[in-house]
């Protein structure tokens, strides 16, 4: 496969993507496990205990758990590795401020109502910074057939892909990706003027046959501005609110190519006598994308205490109400070789995108609800608990006046399940000033079964048709905190396991796509440095 088609669209222009769809969605909507040093280490295993300042985020009651003030700074390094199955390994490191809060903490002359505290926290909630890649010797069928199926099943004709005035992009029904397709020939017109040849079927006596490889490079973050109330009710029952605002930046650029030989090319420059002829086809689709956008949401929490040595906690998050904007465009590169064509046995086709920026839109994100457990064992040791339940097939798509996508709606549900979460910490006091601490999560897919074995055809929009999915996510923690008078210092080492999935196009008309396993290791180091007082 040529890399210079890589090469050259990556200087020409920032890439395309889609316009936004199920798993975009999904996967904004994401939070991951992040907040002070003394939270991670115990893998966030807090919604019964509080007197934290990342348990704002996670249940608003921890913030009525304060008996005096509280200010800190949490920031650290983190490493991104991933690997696809051929081994192809991608790396990258950042410097992140996790966190920073302050709780203040007022007591009251009442028998019931001892403390009524308050509270603010930064936390950074998700990071999209990653990269990954992946080749495959041997693929079973082609993105243009994909293409090429859908165009048919969309009724589209020659003139709805490049008619002879107006702009398709714009002016027609034609999705963006069918239109640049059959404008970079990886697409062909037959006899039939509603009928597109599949590369993949091939001319050749040995059939066709093919590589292909991909490369996506992401940015950015959702960032989260938290002010709570909350209070203790006779050291029985602690409450807490929380208001929440987001800020969320991302980015992405997408690569994906392939190399067909022995292939159906279209011979354009024999036009209007155009023919298809047996070749060989090289192509590269590079997609950029921007989302920006803000949004708010609300955490109600309670932590009740029935005896000292047990903790219970309940929290509910609504869904977070987004307004968004995308940017987007994108770009196909091909050369085509073969003795018979007539144009000296090479020809290219190069074809982009308008630069085009959507209008606002609306996403809601899934609710959650938190419950948790935790033992304290005298004054050495904390073990706790939390289950969370993540209703993703509750994430809706309006646009900017409030209407739903019923289309996304339906597709948001046939395509998404809930997803669970597990959350188990500890930790031991071995000295008056030194606390040990450990934890571990598991959370599963937010995907369903028929989705992960290729059993639903998923429907994209825009031209970017790559997907990618997290079949589950596990988090190994530990830590250590020093504590003297006032002041602490805890450090966290958080190792995060994520299994995902990147498909480049739904499933053909047979069923057969081409998809890559990757496995993403994040290492983060944290230190909180805070003071009480």
């Amino acid at each position: 496969m040529r890399k210079n088609l890589l090469v050259m669209a990556l200087l020409s222009l920032p890439l395309l993507a889609s316009a936004q769809y199920t798993f975009d969605a999904l996967q904004l909507s994401q939070t991951e496990l992040r907040g002070t040093s003394r939270f991670t280490s115990m893998a966030g295993a807090f919604g019964a205990l509080g007197g934290d300042l990342s348990s704002i985020n996670q249940n608003p009651a921890g913030v009525g758990v304060y008996r005096s003030n509280d200010v800190s700074i949490t920031l650290g390094p983190e490493f991104n590795g991933t690997k696809t199955a051929n081994d192809s390994r991608q790396s990258e490191t950042k410097f992140n401020v996790n966190n920073v809060g302050f709780v203040g903490s007022t007591k009251l002359n009442n028998d019931v109502l001892l403390n009524l505290n308050w509270g603010f926290s930064y936390n950074r909630i998700n990071s999209f910074n990653r990269r990954y890649r992946g080749v495959a010797s041997a693929i079973p069928t082609s993105i243009t057939n994909y293409i090429a199926d859908q165009t048919m099943f969309d009724g589209m004709t020659s003139a709805d892909l490049d008619p002879v005035s107006g702009n398709p992009f714009y002016d027609g029904d034609a999705r963006w990706n069918q239109i640049l397709a059959y404008r970079s020939y990886l697409i062909l017109p037959t006899s039939d003027i509603n009928n597109y040849t599949q590369s993949f079927t091939g001319l050749g006596v040995d059939g066709t046959y093919g590589a292909a490889e991909f490369e996506v490079q992401e940015w950015g973050h959702t960032d989260e501005y938290s002010f709570a109330l909350g209070g203790n009710i006779a050291n029985t029952m602690y409450w807490g609110m929380a208001l929440g605002v987001t800020e969320l930046s991302y980015e992405y650029n997408k690569y994906y190519g392939e190399s067909l030989t022995n292939t159906v090319v279209y011979d354009a420059a024999d036009d209007p006598d155009a023919q298809l002829v047996d070749g060989n086809a090289d192509f590269g689709i590079v997609d950029w994308s921007r989302t920006t956008g803000t949004g708010v949401n609300f955490k109600l929490g309670v932590i009740l205490k029935p005896v000292n040595e047990l903790r219970l906690g309940f929290a509910f998050h609504t869904p977070t109400l987004y307004e968004m904007k995308d940017t987007y465009q994108s770009v196909v590169r091909a050369s085509f070789s073969g003795d018979n064509l007539i144009d000296g046995g090479y020809q290219l086709a190069d074809e982009y995108t308008p630069d085009y920026q959507s209008n606002w839109y609306d996403i809601r994100t899934p609710w959650r609800f938190i419950g948790s457990i935790a033992g304290v064992i005298g004054s050495k040791g904390i073990i706790s608990a939390d289950y969370e339940y993540t209703g993703n097939g509750t994430i809706r798509i309006c646009d900017e006046n409030n209407n739903e996508y019923l289309d996304a709606t339906t597709e948001i549900k046939d395509y998404l399940q809930p997803s669970h979460t597990v959350r188990l910490g500890a930790e031991y006091r071995v000295s008056p000033d030194v606390s040990l601490r450990a934890g571990y999560s598991y959370q599963t897919s937010p995907v369903k079964d028929d989705v992960k074995d290729d059993k639903v055809a998923v429907n994209v929009t825009g031209c970017n048709t790559a997907y990618t999915y997290d079949r589950d996510i596990q988090h190994i923690t530990a830590g250590v905190g020093y504590h003297h008078k006032n002041f602490y210092c805890d450090l966290a080492y958080v190792y995060q396991a994520r299994n995902m999935t990147y498909t480049a196009f739904p499933i053909d008309d047979l069923g057969k796509t081409v998809k890559w396993d990757v496995d993403a290791d994040n290492h983060r180091l944290s230190a909180t440095l805070g003071f009480r007082f």
